[in-house]
């Protein structure tokens, strides 16, 4: 598996823990520290695009990024990919959908995810309760869909949650990310926002159990796929 980082604060966390309960073995590429993007997934089984703090398109500022987007039309339709926080909003606005930056409000922490209806035959999410929590952190969101994707869930804050194109999916949020992460943010940045950084963290530890239980199960379908 094909695993792209984008921001040195943004690793795979948790997403090695269920690789490696499964015996899958990651290449990780450090794209934030220089190390090249392929140009083609293979030979690679599935491909995982990880967070940032930069827009889809801001090449400028993450010059990878053109290469990351070649790699995701490569990867498209011939292995499961997911795209998570960046990496979900890369999957939108490459195949046609629109990403705005700092647009509506902040999501920090533990947040409440309703499931939508086209929710109940995905593969990845059957059987889920109708609402469930993951760790949230951005401003930036998708504010369009490509025209063949699949909303499957939303936020209060945020419309669109998780989208799905063929085997593609994408979500704003953060499966991967723990309790003990949370604890590393800069409570400062997180006052900035508008977020109590004491409640983010006891948030974060009171949900700690339910959120592995869930995301352990919705990555675990996931790697089910990598054949």
């Amino acid at each position: 598996m094909l695993i792209i980082e984008n921001d040195r604060e943004s690793g795979p966390g948790r997403l090695l823990e269920w690789l490696d309960a499964r015996s899958l073995s990651p290449v990780v590429v450090r794209a934030w520290d220089g190390e090249p993007v392929p140009s083609r997934v293979d030979p690679h089984a599935a491909l995982v695009l990880l967070g940032g703090g930069m827009l889809p398109d801001e090449d400028e500022r993450s010059p990878w990024l053109p290469a990351e987007r070649a790699l995701l039309r490569d990867a498209h339709g011939r292995v499961p990919v997911l795209g998570i926080c960046l990496g979900g909003q890369l999957l939108a606005h490459t195949f046609g959908g629109e990403v705005r930056g700092k647009y509506g409000l902040p999501e920090k922490g533990v947040t409440s995810l309703t499931l939508l209806p086209a929710a109940a035959d995905d593969v990845l999410l059957a059987g889920l309760p109708p609402v469930v929590r993951a760790v949230e952190s951005h401003q930036d969101q998708i504010t369009r869909l490509p025209s063949d994707a699949v909303l499957l869930m939303s936020s209060e804050r945020c419309p669109v949650q998780m989208l799905r194109i063929g085997q593609s999916w994408g979500v704003q949020f953060h499966p991967e990310v723990s309790a003990a992460r949370v604890r590393q943010w800069n409570p400062e940045r997180l006052r900035s926002l508008g977020f109590d950084p004491s409640r983010v963290v006891a948030d974060a530890e009171q949900y700690a159990v339910e959120l592995d239980k869930t995301w352990s199960t919705v990555v675990g379908r996931f790697l089910a796929l990598v054949g």
